[in-house]
């Protein structure tokens, strides 16, 4: 918070757009009340089409000449079958390169060809990625730019809200509700490192979650707690989520 607070200053003090590198869903909240705290409101996030998770955090005064923050990658796989790489084959790749996990925003396989994936990345990282990059697994790996992300990858059908009501807003009392299993179970999997809030380790069943953290459990999915609502009689809470 306290660089996006800089960041505001200066795009304030000089007249000139700043943006962050790719922030998760809860360091856009926290971005988003830094912006409002340096009293900045010339600002929006950006993550290379509607909808996306990561997101850039662009400052622009009114008026100042505008950067294009962001830029797109095409990733062709060379071989078929099973060695064909995943979402974490190419993730692992591109960090590989020692770039920063804020360079890169989302990745996006292609369901029409399993050859193909996209990534969404800092527009000056691009060329470096596209030239550098040349595996994914153990599969050879052909990178070029493009223009923007494909729209079939990200217009898919409408999620449903589902709706639940827990104990307490505590990790495994939540997970447990949008997983539809025990609190007991739960906790096994954030005990076996197999949770993530907003990309980051779950660390402990009791911390606390808030409306639009997204859940990763490995091998079983991924949800996203939309809302938080009242309380009923019985002194549970309300929560509305959608499950990918």
């Amino acid at each position: 918070m306290r660089r996006v607070e800089e960041l505001c200053r200066v795009a304030q003090n000089r007249g000139i757009p700043r943006y962050t590198g790719f922030l998760s869903d809860r360091e856009q909240i926290l971005a988003e009340a830094a912006c409002h705290k340096a009293s900045f409101e010339e600002f929006r996030f950006w993550g290379g089409y509607e909808g996306a998770e990561r997101k850039v955090l662009c400052l622009e005064p009114a008026d100042a000449w505008q950067e294009e923050p962001l830029a797109y990658l095409q990733m062709l796989a060379a071989s078929g079958g099973d060695k064909l790489p995943g979402h974490r084959d190419y993730l692992g790749s591109i960090l590989g390169l020692g770039l920063d996990r804020a360079c890169l925003g989302d990745l996006l396989c292609d369901p029409k060809d399993a050859a193909s994936c996209y990534a969404v990345v800092l527009a000056d990282k691009q060329d470096f990625i596209a030239s550098e990059l040349t595996s994914a697994g153990k599969c050879p790996v052909r990178v070029s730019p493009c223009e923007q992300i494909p729209e079939h990858l990200y217009q898919g059908e409408e999620r449903a809200l589902k709706e639940a009501t827990v104990s307490s807003l505590r990790a495994d009392a939540v997970l447990a509700a949008m997983m539809h299993t025990s609190r007991t179970k739960a906790a096994d999997y954030i005990a076996a490192g197999r949770v993530e809030i907003n990309h980051l380790p779950l660390r402990a069943a009791h911390e606390p979650v808030y409306a639009r953290d997204i859940f990763t459990v490995r091998g079983v999915g991924r949800y996203q707690l939309a809302e938080i609502g009242g309380k009923s009689r019985k002194d549970r809470v309300f929560i509305s989520f959608f499950q990918y």
